[in-house]
């Protein structure tokens, strides 16, 4: 025997999960936020005299944040124009 479905047109026992809120989804904040510290922690090696590897590592932290803020503005600009193999819902 089947369970009732709350929405028309789906029918048995799992029911699709409802959408999550935007600001949940949004990755944006997550980005800026990460990059910024990236920057933050290269800027407190640079004050305490530290050079080397680590200062190198935050340096390229923040710079593939920079890239993954290009690589999202990207596929929002494609998602836009309605292109084939751009993700939707951005």
């Amino acid at each position: 025997m089947e369970e009732p479905s709350n929405s028309p047109g789906v029918t048995g026992r799992f029911r699709p999960p409802p959408d999550l809120p935007k600001p949940l989804v949004d990755l944006w904040p997550v980005v800026i936020v990460g990059t910024v510290l990236w920057f933050l922690a290269s800027l407190v090696l640079l004050l305490a005299g530290i050079r080397g590897v680590w200062l190198w590592t935050t340096l390229a932290g923040g710079g593939l944040g920079f890239v993954g803020m290009a690589i999202m503005a990207w596929q929002r600009a494609a998602s836009r124009r309605g292109s084939r193999g751009a993700q939707r819902g951005l």
